[in-house]
């Protein structure tokens, strides 16, 4: 798509007014324009500002507060929301786009060994990063011995050597066979995605994060903590030039702002809007609601592998799941669109995916668990935390377990702190919602949650590890199937977590966008290929 650019008034040529330029900006007529700022003024819909405005610049409210850990690959801590970033300033070998669980990207191809212990790439000739230098095969394996992410310990026990045969080529050797490597290397981690090296070593590792380089489709321009990313197209991204020229994540955490900010045309579009919000959204002209679905969500029992602990009982924890009126919320908050799988861990998308039974709500039989595990008069279950994008899912399930007798106390912490508290093993006691929206498979999602030292497993079961490493190991993909799927069902028996949803993520568009590209990755919840956004008219 062409880009609409300003032009600036020739010599003694006056100037064009506010309403003027406007016009100029938005290709109108004066008689459109002000017709368009009349009806807008009547309605109540997005008006002038949003049609008006520069054709080049897009702004998004966000849901969350951006933290500078997300502008480093490096740091990805093992969910969705870095990927937000990313997808804009960063490049990876391979990752996933559109119809492919793994496309080629910086890499233009690459190859496996028969006795699956190497793994070869091959690099794009003449991509360079953002300020000028080239990308070559050392920024490749800088890139992943500087990874510190939550499965550092993992990667770094299976990867024997990286091996640089010249400035395009990369080879991976394996200590021994590997079958998910492509898969955390090219989508469950961030080790796959490139930064450069010569710029790190000579600005460091909080310098890159204050002035992050990296060779995606948009520059690094300013980040105002709290408030705001800007970024800016970069002409030479290899796979296509963005057709906007700015782009701008705004941090709007409160919900009701956010779509006052989107109403207003303050911003183009917004992440997480749900209950009455959307419904307000759909009544108003000009807006639309867009539906993907992404994170698995549950409830973990963190004290169940403490024997003095109320937890402990597999009674009690089915129990807590049966007391969860997983329909009733998933109609009130998100329109019936959520996915009500039964599987804690791994959403419905993934491959080696087992369906277990589906979920049953049954307050009645829930209590009758909780008097036969010697807790008639129900249990105090502590704090209930939750990351505080989401405490309407929170207290909705807060308030369904206070139905059966079992007592919480909702406690929302911001995103990045939650998750770093949660991987830290903070929350030991109390009971824990989360999700993971991370990119993978089943294997990777369990190797996180399920399995010991896994980066989020605040204890493990002999059985469930037995199997685990028994499939990680097994290069044939039937026997591993069942394996996995063997592994997945005695997870749900055991109850490690009660499952919630595959969460359908409701997303706002304003009037001005074309394709917002939002649900065109499985799972993905951003607006991503940043480079295949459109604006109307542009």
């Amino acid at each position: 798509m062409q880009t609409i650019r300003r032009r600036e008034p020739a010599q003694g040529e006056p100037a064009r007014g506010e309403l003027a330029e406007a016009r100029y900006r938005a290709g109108l007529s004066r008689r459109e324009l002000m017709a368009l700022a009349a009806g807008s003024l009547a309605a109540g819909v997005p008006g002038l500002a949003s049609a008006a405005g520069p054709q080049s610049q897009l702004t998004w409210g966000a849901h969350v507060s951006l933290a500078p850990t997300w502008f480093d690959p490096a740091e990805t801590s093992g969910i969705i929301t870095p990927y937000m970033v990313l997808y804009a300033l960063h490049d990876a070998l391979v990752k996933p786009m559109p119809g492919k669980l793994l496309a080629p990207s910086l890499a233009e191809s690459w190859s496996a060994s028969e006795d699956g212990l190497g793994y070869e790439f091959l690099l794009r000739q003449g991509v360079k990063f953002h300020n000028g230098d080239p990308l070559t095969a050392e920024d490749v394996k800088f890139s992943f011995e500087r990874y510190r992410g939550v499965a550092h310990d993992m990667m770094k026990a299976r990867v024997a050597a990286v091996e640089i045969p010249d400035p395009r080529h990369v080879v991976f050797r394996l200590k021994e066979p590997w079958p998910d490597f492509l898969t955390f290397y090219g989508s469950a981690t961030g080790a796959g995605w490139v930064v450069p090296k010569k710029y790190v070593e000579k600005v460091g590792d909080d310098g890159f994060k204050k002035a992050p380089v990296g060779a995606g489709p948009y520059k690094f321009v300013s980040f105002n903590p709290g408030i705001e990313l800007a970024m800016e197209a970069y002409e030479g991204y290899w796979r296509k030039q963005p057709s906007i020229k700015r782009i701008t994540l705004k941090s709007i955490p409160d919900a009701s702002t956010r779509l006052a900010a989107l109403k207003g045309g303050e911003v183009d579009g917004i992440y997480w809007v749900a209950g009455e919000l959307a419904e307000e959204l759909q009544r108003t002209p000009g807006l639309s609601l867009a539906v993907s679905h992404t994170a698995a969500f549950w409830v973990y029992f963190p004290e169940q592998w403490d024997e003095k602990s109320a937890w402990h009982d597999v009674r009690v924890r089915r129990a807590a799941n049966l007391a969860i009126d997983l329909k009733g919320i998933n109609q009130a908050i998100t329109f019936g669109h959520s996915k009500l799988t039964g599987n804690a861990f791994v959403p419905a998308h993934f491959e080696f995916y087992w369906q277990p039974p589906e979920p049953v709500f049954d307050i009645a039989a829930a209590k009758r668990l909780l008097a036969e595990a010697g807790h008639s008069g129900g249990l105090d279950a502590g704090p209930f935390y939750c990351d505080a994008a989401f405490p309407n899912v929170g207290e909705a399930i807060v308030n369904s377990l206070r139905e059966a007798g079992i007592r919480a106390n909702l406690r929302p912490i911001e995103r990045a702190a939650f998750y770093k508290n949660y991987s830290e093993r903070k929350y030991n006691k109390g009971l824990i919602m989360s999700s993971s929206a991370a990119f993978g498979n089943a294997a990777t999602r369990l190797e996180a949650f399920a399995v010991k030292g896994g980066a989020y497993a605040y204890g493990n079961y002999p059985d469930i590890d037995a199997l685990f490493a028994q499939q990680a190991a097994e290069l044939d993909r039937a026997k591993r199937e069942a394996l996995l799927h063997k592994t997945q069902e005695l997870v749900h028996d055991k109850v490690i977590a009660a499952p919630i949803w595959q969460l359908a993520a409701l997303s706002g568009v304003g009037p001005r966008i074309a394709d917002s590209t939002l649900g065109s990755m499985d799972g993905y919840p951003w607006t991503s290929p940043y480079e295949d956004i459109t604006l109307k008219g542009a």
